[in-house]
């Protein structure tokens, strides 16, 4: 190779890297964006000390800087972390950037017009032709299903057993409503939420109908692609559509760029990713999940208490204690990455690592 090839080699290497630098957070001292170093790794040495069992990763940024990150297992930066139903979430993106570009008439597009094969179904309805994609954003349709109650037609543990999950959600009866338990009309925002993984899970099967791909080129190409994110591994489901309801494995900092353009009204570095809209619409309560916590479209809306004040924020949450919290107010993104699938109240460990630690080291 002549000294000018290698010349012109080097600055095209030098201008891959200084473009895939650019598509990762500008680091920066915790302090220059108002966080206490201290606070933080007391954090980091208790967490390596076991005291929040099996973490594997903390990342925490504000401003739209990198002030934190620490991994506590061997893979490290590169690993590819299961969130479990974090998914469920970027599936919502999907829908919100489906309806953007036209594929999709809107949140009040009918499911089972997605769906005419799969008629007649079990457990017929006049109710069930009137299920919009937004009542399974919002984990508020009326079929009986919530994987909070092991005796639920609807539990999740239930439709792995069969082949056809679409299928599996159309054909569950319409939930009945007891003096105890308040009918949408008479609950928060006229919504009566229950977790429901087989919802978000056919909102797969329902983009691939709308966009004419499959849900993994669809977000490579209007949702990953955009934000650099190249290391990816879907779950399927037996019949082969993409499960939107859980098991997508995403680099920590991969799951931080997901969550940043939410603090930019829907844009990365400048570009547009979703539009402002969808991301306020998506932030937005349209149920109530329990005390405390509201539900946007496959965001959790908790509110957090720590040092004797209120921290609102819209949330990713997967099993085992992974959650991505974005705090709107403070400008702050917090990841945090477990195993602990097997750990009885892993969720209350990631909240305790931010209301004791991350929350608290708020200086500005």
């Amino acid at each position: 190779m002549s000294d000018r090839s290698w010349i012109l080699w080097g600055l095209l290497l030098a201008a891959a890297v200084t473009a895939a630098a650019a598509d990762e957070l500008a680091p920066a001292e915790p302090g220059s964006v108002g966080l206490a170093s201290q606070r933080l790794t007391q954090m980091e040495q208790l967490i390596r000390a076991g005291e929040f069992k099996q973490v594997t990763s903390v990342l925490v940024a504000r401003r739209g800087r990198l002030a934190y990150e620490a991994y506590f297992d061997a893979e490290g930066a590169e690993a590819l972390r299961n969130t479990r139903s974090a998914t469920k979430t970027v599936t919502g993106m999907l829908i919100g950037i489906a309806i953007e570009r036209g594929l999709l008439s809107g949140v009040e597009a009918r499911v089972l017009d997605f769906f005419p094969e799969k008629q007649p179904l079990l457990n017929p309805d006049p109710r069930k032709a009137q299920i919009t994609v937004e009542d399974f954003l919002t984990m508020s349709s009326l079929l009986e299903c919530d994987d909070e109650n092991p005796y639920s037609r609807g539990n999740e543990e239930r439709m792995y057993l069969v082949e056809d999950w679409a299928r599996f959600a159309l054909d569950l009866p319409i939930r009945g409503f007891p003096d105890w338990v308040p009918k949408p009309a008479a609950a928060p925002y006229g919504r009566s939420w229950s977790y429901c993984t087989a919802g978000p899970t056919t909102l797969g099967p329902l983009l691939e109908r709308a966009t004419r791909q499959s849900v993994p080129d669809f977000a490579r190409d209007n949702l990953f692609g955009p934000l650099a994110i190249t290391k990816v591994r879907w779950q399927f489901q037996p019949l082969g559509s993409a499960m939107t309801g859980g098991g997508l494995n995403l680099r920590s900092r991969d799951l931080l760029k997901l969550a940043q353009p939410y603090l930019n009204g829907g844009t990365w570095n400048g570009r547009r990713v979703l539009s402002a809209d969808w991301v306020h619409r998506s932030t937005t309560p349209h149920a109530n999940a329990r005390e405390g916590t509201d539900y946007g479209y496959l965001w959790w809306l908790p509110t957090l208490h720590a040092n004797g004040h209120e921290f609102k924020s819209f949330a990713m949450y997967g099993t085992g204690g992974n959650k991505v919290c974005v705090f709107p107010a403070e400008q702050l993104v917090v990841v945090v990455t477990t195993v602990n699938f097997r750990v009885a109240d892993a969720g209350a460990l990631s909240d305790r690592l931010l209301t004791e630690y991350v929350l608290p080291a708020l200086q500005q």
